[in-house]
């Protein structure tokens, strides 16, 4: 098979799975989640990882929960339902840990769709009129929003149960996570074989690595739908964070947010965020979306480089994260559906209570032939990279 579409550096291939023999306990994490650290010799740098049951879907399938700890600070829990993130917690400039992805404490509430950090697919984000063709055929697929189709329909891979292995390599641990799509699921044509690779590396970055593989032409688009708050889940609103976007440009969309298929500048408007500015700065100049709900086309100097997306910094408590991505865009998305109903740990997730950047193609792509291109075919794999940097000032 031949490559497309993605970065191949090495650090987030699959290298040699990790065995959990040889790891010794260490200190419960925070919220009672026992940690592991390796004692073999090649663990020195405190990598270290735990696995454990979270619990049964109604099918009776079986959900573990994983955490991944970068022995500095950053430390990964995710289960495999959704390939969903439950937790990414990291000092701030006093040292002191949060969880900075928004989160549930059962998997009846994962079940019920609380919001939460799960892999989107088959395609990620709309496609209009829940219909598209490739080499002059119709396909239509589940609609669900309206007259239109979004983040895979009823039953995407954010609502599946994933095969979960732990893998490893020189600086770096993670877990590798599987589900095969049939021919016809959602409407979609052909067998999707899709892996995302979560990694936590030895530089305290976050490794998100997505392949996908089919039998007939499709489309896929896979992303993940993490809710940010820098602050801490549950800590007020993102309205004081400080944005930028390396983008000089967005797509312009009409009220179901489909995409007119032009790119427009991003200069004298709400969505400029090419030098840092606060997320509330001119959010109330959005009535219509009533708040950010926007796809933003990325500054890149070729297709497929592993590119600076966004940068996003706490000013209060210091924590910053820096989005890399070998996608051509990022949906950007202010939690503007938030209302302070949903409350984990006695905190309220308000709205604009979070950030989501979401790195993928653009939305209605396969009905933009001037879009960049989300068609698979057999013999080609689907390959993209998003890295989430993080550290403090």
């Amino acid at each position: 098979m031949r490559q497309v579409h993605g970065w191949t550096g090495g650090a987030v291939l699959v290298l040699a799975a990790f065995l959990a023999a040889g790891c010794e306990p260490r200190k419960a994490a925070r919220g009672g989640t026992p940690a592991l650290r390796s004692a073999d010799a090649a663990w020195a740098q405190g990598l270290g990882m735990a696995r454990q049951a979270f619990g049964t879907t109604p099918d009776g399938e079986a959900v573990e929960l994983f955490t991944l700890d970068s022995g500095l600070g950053l430390r990964v829990s995710l289960i495999n339902y959704g390939a969903t993130l439950t937790a990414v917690e990291v000092p701030d400039r006093a040292g002191k840990p949060a969880n900075v992805c928004l989160y549930v404490d059962t998997l009846e509430q994962y079940l019920e769709g609380a919001p939460s950090g799960a892999v989107i697919g088959r395609y990620a984000n709309r496609i209009g009129g829940a219909t598209f063709s490739i080499d002059g055929t119709v396909y239509r697929v589940t609609p669900n929003a309206g007259p239109n189709h979004i983040h895979g329909g009823r039953r995407g891979f954010d609502k599946v149960v994933w095969k979960a292995d732990a893998v490893s390599g020189a600086d770096w641990v993670g877990v590798r996570l599987s589900h095969t799509s049939p021919d016809g699921d959602e409407g979609y044509p052909g067998t999707v074989r899709a892996t995302v690779t979560y990694a936590v590396t030895a530089s305290n970055e976050l490794r998100m690595e997505y392949t996908a593989t089919t039998d007939k032409p499709t489309v896929v688009n896979l992303t993940n739908h993490a809710y940010w708050n820098l602050a801490g889940a549950g800590q007020g609103d993102v309205l004081g964070h400080q944005l930028t976007v390396n983008a000089d440009r967005y797509l312009p969309a009409d009220a179901a947010l489909i995409p007119s298929g032009k790119m427009k500048s991003v200069a004298g408007t709400p969505l400029d965020f090419r030098r840092p500015q606060t997320i509330g700065a001119r959010i109330g100049e959005l009535p219509e979306t009533r708040g950010y709900d926007h796809c933003y086309v990325l500054n890149r100097k070729s297709p497929g480089e592993l590119s600076l997306a966004a940068r996003v910094v706490e000013p209060v408590g210091g924590r910053a994260m820096e989005v890399w991505t070998t996608y051509p865009g990022v949906q950007l998305y202010t939690a503007n559906h938030l209302s302070g109903t949903l409350k984990v740990g006695g905190r309220a997730y308000e709205k604009h209570g979070a950030l989501c950047l979401e790195t993928q193609y653009f939305p209605d792509s396969p009905n933009k032939p001037q879009f960049p291109s989300p068609v698979l075919r057999p013999g080609v794999i689907y390959r993209h990279v998003t890295v989430h940097k993080f550290s403090v000032e």
